[in-house]
């Protein structure tokens, strides 16, 4: 099953660019979605960069625009 917030994520949109390496999208919004921090901080409505990796790292090379 895929994280319900997939298709609106940042992590979409930077692998589909090439900036981000698929296992990002594989480990966690194609599998294991709840133990994404983004999923958990999204679901209590908590603020988060674009550019916050789902294990809760940032990756300031993703915040270009």
């Amino acid at each position: 099953m895929t994280c319900k917030w997939y298709p609106v994520c940042p992590m979409k949109r930077f692998t589909d660019a090439g900036r981000l390496d698929p296992k990002w999208v594989n480990t966690y919004c194609k599998g294991n979605w709840r133990s994404c921090v983004r999923y958990r901080m999204e679901s209590r409505g908590q603020a988060h960069p674009d550019y916050m990796l789902p294990d809760g790292t940032l990756d300031d090379s993703l915040d270009r625009r």
